[in-house]
Parts: structure tokens; C-alpha cells; sequence
């Protein structure tokens, strides 16, 4: 504790740089002197002030659930460390080089919704509005910092383990822009939630938070289904308590998905590596080994659904190494009761949508 507040204090004069650069950014936003671009289409925007590990894939996948049965869904995502460059379409049968791990999640997941990556939100917009007339949505990814685009309804993450209140500017901290910019948002979800929570809890975390009166907050947690093959979806395999896991992720935080597991099966040891990490043959080799290490025959290696779709990128090598890579999924549950209000709020947004 001692030695990350004395980081954070040799790193402050750089943080107040930073902190003055966006700051003039957000100026010349709210005072007009650049304006973000509105469309004849509601723009959801999903995202959150600190760098990763707040939860915007499962919440954008719980957004593409509620709505893609009712009207035509587009997502839009900038495609993290992807290799390609420009406005790309995703197709089930690319690459997370090509489109970046989380968009070809959607799209495998997701086939009938249309799926786009491009470094310009502000750019790719009207090009998915020529390319896939029929939408009547679009859903942005990590997009809160991004004010070349206006969306219509801002929902803003944070996680329960570490708050924006509670954070500082990069580089002595995760936020990537100060505290009060949290005044832009529509909704805050408090994310990453333990199971259970308590009433008074809501309440000092609303307390602390202090949202604005047109503002609403909502909590929500995980809900781990069962593992499934890497290469056979249909093939499951529940977590039990005599299982032994090797977890190999390329994540922003593991902690909260790591305390699931430790309660859930025999022994847990990680393999961690630097978020949207792609992992090579030597990681793959590294991997094999640490798993022939563990003793217990009821044993199998674990990884999230975004690191699925870099792992399989060494699909010749898993099988031909006989190597039973598992991928847990994950659903967003509200606490409380609320997914229904949360619901209510994007469909009374969409029904009272006016270009």
C-alpha cells in the first residue's frame, strides 16, 4: 500500500498533464468548439472511465439479446490490436487478427447481427448505414472517451472493486479522463458485483457516486454458465468441485473470475498475460506443460470466450496435442430485481427516439 502511494505520488506530475490535455479536450466538447456528430439512428454507447476490465463485452452482449429479436441490431467496436486497418465487416470465418477478439465474439455468437470494426466511429457509422440499410440500432463498444460520435443514450460502467470515485488519472492511475466526466453518462452500472449485495450497500455506493437526478444506476454481476469445448460448443462440461483448472487469460483483471472458480472446483493455478495478449506457439507449449504438471486426472485447462477466439488461432496445435481447452461463458445478471427497469429504460429509449 505504502509503495503504490508513493508511485502514484511520482507519477501525479504526469497525471496532471494528462489530465490537463483532456481536460482542454472535453472544454472545446462542451462549449461547442467541436461537436460530435448525431445520426438519424439511435446510438447506444457502452463504456467506462478506466482503462479495461469493467465488463463492456457481456454488457453489450446482454443489449444484443434484449433487442435482436425485436428490430436489427449493428455493433460497432474499434477492433483492439487487430492487424487489419479502416472499416471492416466481420464474418464468422475471420480472425481475431483480422477484427479483434471481441468483435468476432459478437459475430459468433451473434450471426444474424451485423458486426462492424473501424479506428473512426464518427467514419464508420454512415458506412454501416449504407452496407446494412436495415438497421435500426447501433451499439457502440468502449466508446465513452470517443466524442466525435454523439450517442442518444450513454451507459457508463464501473466496476464494484474499484470505482472511478475512487481511481485517478492515468498514469497514476486507470482513468483515462477525470472523475466528473461521469456527469455525461445516461446510466451507470456499478459492474462486477458480488452475487450478493446488500440494500445498504446500494446505498453508499449511490451515495458515493452522487448521481445527477436524470441520471439512474444499476447493479450487475456474472453469471457463469457451463464450460464448453473449444471447437465443440455443444460439448459441455460442468465445473466441479474434484476438477482441477489450469486458467489461461489475456484479461484486464482476473480477480473477479478467479474467486468464481476458487469456489467453485478443486484447485485453481492461472496463466496470465497482458490484455488482448495473441498468444504464440511458445505460450501454447508453456501451457501444455504446466497442464501435464498436474497431477489430478480430473483435470482441464479453462479460458474466457475473448481469449477462445485467439487460442484458437493454434487449432492444429490443441488437437493435435490432445489439449481440452474449456471456455466458460458469461451472462450479465441485474441485482435487485432491476434488469427490468434497465430494459425498460433502452426500449423507452428507442421508442421515443427522434432523428
Amino acid at each position: 500500500m505504502i509503495q503504490n502511494t508513493l508511485v502514484r505520488i511520482l507519477l501525479a506530475p504526469f497525471s496532471m498533464l494528462y489530465g490537463i490535455g483532456v481536460g482542454l479536450r472535453n472544454f472545446f466538447y462542451s462549449n461547442n468548439l467541436l461537436r460530435g456528430v448525431e445520426f438519424d439512428i439511435p446510438i447506444i454507447s457502452v463504456g467506462n472511465l478506466s482503462i479495461g476490465g469493467a465488463g463492456k463485452t457481456p454488457h453489450i452482449e446482454y443489449l444484443i439479446r434484449l433487442l435482436k429479436d425485436y428490430i436489427f441490431v449493428a455493433t460497432l467496436s474499434r477492433g483492439y490490436k487487430r492487424k487489419t486497418k479502416g472499416y471492416l465487416v466481420a464474418k464468422p470465418n475471420f480472425s481475431a487478427e483480422k477484427v479483434g477478439d471481441e468483435p468476432l465474439q459478437f459475430k459468433r455468437k451473434f450471426p444474424d447481427v451485423f458486426v462492424a470494426v473501424a479506428e473512426s466511429r464518427a467514419y464508420a457509422i454512415p458506412s454501416i448505414m449504407m452496407d446494412y440499410p436495415r438497421a435500426q440500432a447501433i451499439l457502440l463498444d468502449d466508446a465513452f472517451q470517443h466524442r466525435s460520435v454523439k450517442p442518444g443514450l450513454n451507459v457508463l460502467l464501473t466496476e464494484f472493486e474499484r470505482p472511478f470515485t475512487r481511481d485517478y488519472l492515468l498514469p497514476s492511475g486507470r482513468l483515462r479522463e477525470w472523475r466528473s466526466a461521469y456527469h455525461r453518462a445516461d446510466i451507470i452500472i456499478v459492474s462486477k458485483c458480488p452475487p450478493q449485495i446488500t440494500e445498504q450497500q446500494k446505498l453508499d455506493f449511490i451515495d458515493e457516486i452522487k448521481p445527477f437526478p436524470a441520471q439512474r444506476i444499476f447493479f450487475s454481476y456474472y453469471q457463469y454458465q457451463n464450460p464448453y469445448f473449444i471447437f465443440q460448443r455443444n460439448y459441455v462440461l460442468p465445473l466441479k468441485e474434484n476438477i482441477d483448472v489450469l486458467l489461461i487469460c489475456a484479461i484486464a483483471n482476473t480477480d473477479y473470475l478467479l474467486q468464481y472458480l476458487y469456489e467453485k472446483v478443486n484447485y485453481v493455478k492461472a496463466l496470465e498475460y497482458e490484455d488482448h495478449h495473441f498468444f504464440n506457439e511458445f505460450d501454447l507449449s508453456n501451457l501444455k506443460n504446466e497442464f501435464d504438471k498436474i497431477e489430478n486426472e480430473r483435470k482441464i485447462i479453462l479460458t474466457t470466450e475473448k481469449d477462445a477466439m485467439r487460442l484458437e488461432m493454434h487449432r492444429d496445435f490443441i488437437i493435435q496435442n490432445k489439449m481440452p481447452i474449456y471456455v466458460l461463458p458469461v451472462e450479465v445478471v441485474f441485482h435487485f430485481n432491476e434488469g427490468q427497469f434497465f430494459d425498460n429504460a433502452v426500449k423507452d429509449f428507442l421508442l421515443n427516439f427522434r432523428a
